[in-house]
């Protein structure tokens, strides 16, 4: 299985009201008619993430099919193509970011209704190999992060290795998901041995100050 990882920004001039109403109501239907997709969720910041000023990014959509024949396949579609002709409505195209990712789920928890969603972008310390890394991030650092009581689930997104073999890096090298009932048990978890431990261990593999996180709402619009 493969897990499409799209980090959208909007379209300049665009409020971001505009853009989660349009991206929702109306690229969501489109989307979801593409043949192949197992799965499909939009995740947005919460508006009030936005008081001080923009964010990392203005939105995630996670998208699965099952390998990259499906994927070579439904990129021939006309549904695809009405799809990628309406991103021009709300999304600012230059600066979109696609990566393939595999998903290592690390805490398997149920995801809490109305509960929020904290998503980061990470980029690995200069100079590592990839290969090492994901292996250190899923094996030593997911097991440290899945240790925090009020982590209801936990998943890991890996950019495929092939990507590492291009002539332009990622443009992220994995996206983190963690689940918590609310805000207050999500600022709770700060105060933990286990989240100590975690941020002790990002030093081992991550790029220091160059970790985004972002809050969320999921919208679930295939699956």
């Amino acid at each position: 299985m493969i897990k499409i990882c799209e980090v959208a920004y909007r379209r300049p001039g665009m409020s971001v009201e505009d853009f989660q109403a349009h991206w929702r109501g109306t690229h969501g239907p489109i989307v979801a008619r593409i043949p192949g997709i197992r799965r499909y969720v939009q995740d947005h910041p919460k508006i009030a993430g936005y008081r001080n000023g923009d964010l990392i990014c203005d939105g995630i959509a996670e998208i699965w099919v099952d390998d990259k024949e499906a994927l070579r396949a439904m990129s021939q579609t006309g549904e695809f193509a009405a799809a990628k002709r309406d991103e021009a409505n709300f999304i600012d195209g230059d600066r979109l970011v696609e990566l393939l990712t595999t998903e290592s789920v690390i805490k398997d928890g149920a995801i809490p209704k109305g509960g929020v969603k904290s998503i980061s972008l990470l980029t690995f310390k200069t100079g590592i190999d990839p290969a090492a890394a994901q292996t250190h991030w899923r094996e030593k650092h997911g097991p440290i992060a899945a240790g925090i009581d009020t982590l209801r689930r936990y998943v890991q997104c890996h950019v495929r290795l092939g990507a590492y073999r291009k002539a332009e890096p990622p443009a992220f090298d994995g996206i983190p998901m963690a689940w918590f009932d609310n805000v207050a048990d999500m600022r709770l978890s700060a105060e933990s041995d286990a989240y100590a431990n975690t941020k002790a261990d990002e030093v081992n593999f991550l790029e220091p100050g160059r970790i985004g996180t972002i809050l969320t709402e999921e919208h679930v619009i295939v699956g």
